[in-house]
């Protein structure tokens, strides 16, 4: 048994598993040869999903670095991944030490690192979870330790619910999180799209049907009524290297390779 309380057997390294391909994408390790080999075929059709990977990335840090700065020290983050530093707590904590990270992943190799990288703060916790059970999370024994829903909370969902097929609900998944939130609280989405690269979707999505989970991308019309319920703030709901980028912003062409919106949104 690991530290997580499963089986160890219950890592299946047979199939590729997302979280482990997008940590090959921004150039991790902590991945088996069935990642490696499917996020290679994305990268021999999608030479683009290294720098967007990497720009999603860059934005989770943004609008982290963000929430903290706005006085948010409560943060859900769905979907973890592999933790890549900085991590969500590293980013927060470096603006106000008392920030609460509660890191969800439903990967059992995620929770393998977790002791390690994620919950060496005493502000912090990591349990397997499903986002399309959001319930069964905002329920969880480690939700009720950590996070006061009294307060405002900040609920992360990047790069997950394009892993959710629409029969799946990914509206009515985001409005379970919303509404269990009191006013003040914030939602960070980022969501793949294809407007960008459609001539590659077909064969994209190949790789992620043999997966755990397959590639469900939207266009910004079908993302942008996920944040139903919250006021988008300014720049709204954009390709990721335009949310408040640091320094320069980015040239239209470095743009152009980014297949990921996303956005910062508070509820009212």
């Amino acid at each position: 048994m690991t530290d997580q309380g499963f089986p160890a057997d219950a890592i299946d390294t047979s199939i590729p598993h997302p979280a482990r391909m997008y940590d090959f994408y921004l150039g991790g390790w902590d991945n088996y040869e069935v990642d490696r080999t499917a996020a290679q075929r994305v990268i021999d059709v999608l030479p683009d999903i290294i720098p967007g990977a990497r720009a999603n990335r860059d934005f989770l840090h943004r609008s982290v670095r963000f929430l903290a700065e706005s006085g948010i020290r409560q943060i859900i983050d769905i979907g973890t991944g592999i933790p890549t530093s900085p991590n969500t707590h590293e980013v927060a904590q470096a603006v106000s030490p008392d920030v609460r990270v509660a890191y969800i992943d439903n990967d059992p190799i995620v929770a393998t690192h977790a002791g390690a990288r994620l919950t060496a703060s005493g502000n912090t916790e990591f349990f397997l979870g499903d986002v399309r059970r959001p319930r069964t999370i905002l329920d969880h024994p480690t939700i009720g330790k950590l996070i006061d829903f009294g307060q405002p909370v900040a609920v992360l969902l990047i790069a997950v619910l394009h892993f959710v097929t629409d029969e799946e609900d990914p509206a009515g998944i985001v409005a379970t999180l919303r509404d269990a939130l009191p006013a003040g609280s914030y939602l960070v989405m980022s969501h793949a799209t294809a407007e960008f690269h459609g001539g590659s979707l077909p064969e994209v999505n190949k790789v992620y049907e043999k997966a755990t989970a397959t590639l469900n991308v939207r266009k910004r019309v079908e993302i942008e009524p996920l944040f139903d319920g919250f006021e988008l703030l300014e720049p709204g709901l954009v390709q990721v290297p335009l949310w408040r980028p640091d320094g320069a912003d980015p040239t239209p062409e470095e743009v152009s390779r980014i297949g990921f919106y996303g956005g910062v949104a508070r509820k009212s």
